[in-house]
């Protein structure tokens, strides 16, 4: 065994075969190596866009290499300009369940085939879920950076402890380390095209509406325990709009209009139901928005990437530590941390509570301008 000790990041390098030591770093001759990244975080919507805030210092770190990103399709608007990313490999989304299983496991052996055929040097598993450890092991990638779980950890000969006190942009920086890449002050990249802004702006100009004057509210969520009420939503609308006279914009997606109907109608003011938009629209009008209000989701970290402070509403069952930048006094959080009913859709937050977090944001978001 030979041991090593890096006086410039004081970290005990252990090097025995396979076997990786407790905070393993790759030593920088061996970096000069490395022609060609794989990047695995293949879904969700949020989880992919919290990758982009890395990605530029990974380039800064590997100027020549080639970085590729395996991405299913259903989530390819949110890096198919990144400008950070050489490549993208797409895998189709299939269930795996019943007679649709052939499929899966079909689309599964395809991506490894291509994976391997590729010849990563580096493979970097930030998803680290069966899937995704499968596709490494079989890579053929002399390194393998994974997370430290319960499951395959043996796969991974560079390992990190993922923590869930902090933002997961930011955590996400701790699976870099053994590259010598370390946390860095950085913004979410999301490009909005310009025909998706062109569209926006056309319709924001029907709705006599102006840049960072008004509010967008996006009550839809597929996860049930998220969702916070509609008599919520409808009552902040109303304390916002009768107090400060800024319009309420109501984002939806596929299946969410009844939902926004339904809050409109219980509203004693007039809200702004939005235009039907696909993703990269929905970026576009969060671009132009003075805030964004709602549940915990995958919109907010949209509306982070576009520099549109945003207020988080968080149930019992979602932690704001790791899915709200909160480090950024732009993106506050509010928790009932004594509600644990998930089936009370108030999420233990009534509407002043929120209204009093708007009037905190509002005060920052003018006091910056000043």
């Amino acid at each position: 065994m030979d041991l090593t000790l890096s006086k410039k990041r004081d970290i005990l390098i252990i090097k025995h075969g396979n076997k990786m030591g407790k905070e393993k770093i790759i030593p920088k001759n061996e970096l000069k190596k490395i022609k060609k990244i794989l990047i695995i975080q293949h879904k969700p919507f949020g989880d992919v866009l919290l990758n982009t805030g890395y990605l530029p210092f990974l380039r800064k770190k590997f100027p020549q290499a080639q970085i590729d990103y395996l991405i299913q399709k259903p989530y390819l608007t949110l890096l198919e300009d990144n400008p950070y990313i050489d490549n993208l490999l797409v895998m189709q989304k299939k269930e795996k369940k019943g007679l649709n299983y052939f499929g899966y496991l079909k689309e599964r052996f395809r991506i490894i085939k291509k994976v391997r055929t590729q010849k990563y040097d580096l493979i970097i598993d930030q998803l680290r879920g069966t899937g995704s450890a499968q596709i490494t092991l079989l890579s053929g990638a002399k390194y393998r950076i994974g997370w430290k779980l319960k499951r395959w950890n043996w796969v991974y000969n560079l390992k990190r402890t993922r923590r869930n006190d902090r933002y997961y942009s930011l955590m996400k920086f701790h699976l870099l380390e053994p590259l010598g890449i370390k946390e860095q002050p950085h913004q979410l990249y999301y490009h909005v095209k310009r025909s998706s802004q062109e569209k926006i702006d056309e319709w924001l100009k029907e709705q006599n509406l102006s840049d960072n004057q008004f509010i967008v509210f996006s009550p839809g969520t597929p996860v049930l325990a998220k969702q916070w009420s509609e008599e919520g939503f409808a009552k902040l609308g109303d304390l916002i709009q009768e107090k400060h006279q800024i319009p309420i914009v109501f984002l939806w997606g596929p299946g969410e209009d009844e939902l926004c109907k339904r809050i409109i109608a219980r509203m004693n003011t007039k809200p702004i139901m939005a235009l039907p938009t696909k993703f990269n629209e929905a970026a576009a009008l969060l671009k132009r928005a003075k805030m964004y209000i709602s549940q915990d989701g995958g919109i907010n970290h949209v509306a982070i990437s576009q520099n549109c402070p945003s207020i988080a509403i968080f149930g019992p069952h979602s932690n704001p530590k790791k899915w709200q930048a909160w480090h950024d006094p732009k993106h506050p959080y509010i928790r009932n941390w004594d509600c644990q009913d998930s089936s009370d859709r108030t999420l233990g937050i009534t509407p002043e509570m929120v209204y009093e977090k708007f009037l905190e944001l509002k005060d920052i978001i003018e006091n910056e301008k000043v």
